[in-house]
């Protein structure tokens, strides 16, 4: 309890987050590292992932590719992938372009599944009753993706975005190690001075972002929930069954 007392009043203390400090603070430059990082691999991955999930959760085409393919990501250590690009960028770039570089398409691979997931599994969610009703009107299949299902199906593809965003924001704190910035080398630095302070002081701040954006992305897909849509079973299933009447007995 008293090394927790400790690191919030390293947090609280004014000269930790004074500009003026040295390396390893202030804390706000290495927080908004952390999020300048977390924020591009999320732009690069969603850009990459959206689509091509929206595109397989509509067509319902390549779908058992993909899910291997995006499980077999899933196992690749971003630790080991992030000093493998380091040293293969190494040879054609700069000592400070490599590290960025290698370091945002290591978290970009990390956050590829779970956006992808999310896509196709909230277009797929839609009803395919509503689906067919909105092409009977005469909807193009962009209309319908863009009008119908991408609407209904917003909640579950923010939840993806919202696993891929806590899954990078508590990796980039390895960032620290390939060199740059972020709330990981407050870690990094409090680990080489045997600092317990600024070891969990750094991770405080790292929970504190995870749960922050956790909780923005929840209200998030509060808000986008479709009103009425709770329960996308066939009317006929959702009918409460009646109860036999009981038959008269005969008499003799």
């Amino acid at each position: 309890m008293e090394f927790l007392l400790s690191a919030l009043r390293w947090i609280a203390d004014p000269a930790n987050w004074d500009p003026s400090a040295t390396t390893p603070l202030p804390i706000q430059a290495r927080l908004l590292e952390h999020l300048r990082y977390t924020a591009v691999s999320m732009v690069i991955a969603a850009a990459i992932a959206l689509p091509l999930g929206c595109w397989i959760g509509h067509t319902g085409r390549a779908r058992q590719l993909v899910i291997g393919f995006t499980g077999a990501m899933r196992a690749l250590p971003t630790l080991g992938l992030l000093f493998f690009l380091l040293m293969v960028f190494g040879y054609w770039l700069s000592y400070d372009t490599a590290p960025i570089v290698g370091a945002t398409i290591a978290f970009v691979v990390l956050a590829v599944p779970s956006i992808l997931a999310g896509a196709y599994a909230g277009i797929e969610s839609v009803d395919r009753t509503t689906v067919d009703a909105a092409r009977a009107t005469g909807m193009t299949e962009w209309q319908v993706l863009w009008r119908v299902e991408v609407p209904l199906g917003l909640p579950l593809v923010l939840g993806g975005l919202r696993s891929a965003t806590l899954q990078v924001v508590s990796t980039v704190t390895i960032a620290s190690y390939a060199g740059l910035g972020g709330l990981g080398r407050i870690i990094t630095s409090g680990i080489g001075l045997n600092d317990y302070d600024l070891i969990l002081g750094g991770a405080l701040l790292v929970t504190a972002l995870a749960l922050l954006l956790d909780g923005l992305f929840a209200l998030a897909q509060r808000l986008t929930r479709t009103p009425g849509v709770t329960d996308r079973r066939p009317a006929a299933a959702r009918r409460p069954r009646r109860s036999p009447r009981p038959h008269a007995s005969k008499s003799a």
